[in-house]
């Protein structure tokens, strides 16, 4: 049962009939993993704990830089120097006192998430990172691990977001959509340089609208409501503010899923 003080804290939510009282409960009882604390997960931290989710892990491993602050609005001039991971949940934990919060000041690797995904009982998992091949590799923990998880990424104005639900046995994955680069090892080539955020720029808001929306796909997710983005690649265009949807193309056999 909600308290008094989260029956005010949420009432704007609450008194939405896709959520009410037992959709609130439900938010309060729900575990989250985000991977990335940047541009993207900047934003969708502040919403998810906002909104009463009751247990964010937040993971990270990089420092704050002068050059975030541009587009990560978790920080602070003063916050330079620090640890992204300890710092976001400290202003996430003075934003909604009510959740807890868990720092991870680490990068995350196959391994180490492997072994988190199975000793913790998340519900979701945000990818909010500006890495492939971090991606992909959140994309074979969390099929592995039967835990959903909501993507997105923003390349100057260009956003994309995808959801994969893997408690479903039919599910699709990323690789299904992005199939993951051979070896380079392999092929005699060199490795092409990763573009990100620092190699071809990118514009704050734009960063700031797919973070949201994958806070949003998310409490959509907990609550049962339909997820727009579940299986389809949503394609945001920051300089026209258009969104196209495209359905994900049938890639068999994938190596990953093998769907």
């Amino acid at each position: 049962m909600l308290s008094r003080k989260q029956l005010q804290r949420y009432s704007r939510q609450i008194m939405l009939p896709q959520v009410g009282e037992a959709g609130q409960e439900t938010l309060g009882q729900a575990k989250i993993l985000i991977v990335g604390l940047g541009g993207l997960g900047s934003p969708a931290s502040l919403y998810l704990a906002a909104a009463g989710i009751g247990e964010l892990h937040l993971v990270d491993g990089d420092t704050v830089d002068i050059s975030n602050l541009q587009r990560q609005v978790l920080y602070k001039t003063n916050h330079r120097e620090k640890s992204k991971a300890q710092v976001a949940a400290q202003q996430l934990t003075a934003a909604n006192p009510e959740i807890r919060v868990q720092a991870h000041a680490r990068m995350a690797d196959e391994a180490w998430l492997t072994a988190l995904l199975d000793q913790q009982s998340f519900d979701l998992v945000l990818d909010c990172t500006d890495n492939l091949n971090i991606r992909h590799i959140i994309n074979r923990c969390c099929l592995n691990a039967r835990v959903p998880v909501i993507m997105a990424s923003v390349r100057g104005f260009s956003g994309q977001l995808v959801s994969f639900d893997f408690r479903k046995s039919a599910s699709p994955c990323y690789a299904c959509l992005f199939p993951p680069a051979k070896s380079p090892a392999t092929q005699g080539e060199e490795v092409p340089e990763a573009e990100n955020c620092s190699t071809v720029g990118v514009i704050g808001p734009a960063l700031g609208m797919m973070g949201s929306a994958q806070a949003l796909e998310a409490l959509k997710m907990l609550l049962g409501l339909s997820v727009s983005s579940l299986n389809r690649l949503q394609l945001f265009e920051a300089e026209t503010l258009e969104w196209r949807a495209l359905r994900l193309p049938v890639n068999q056999p994938c190596a990953v899923c093998g769907d």
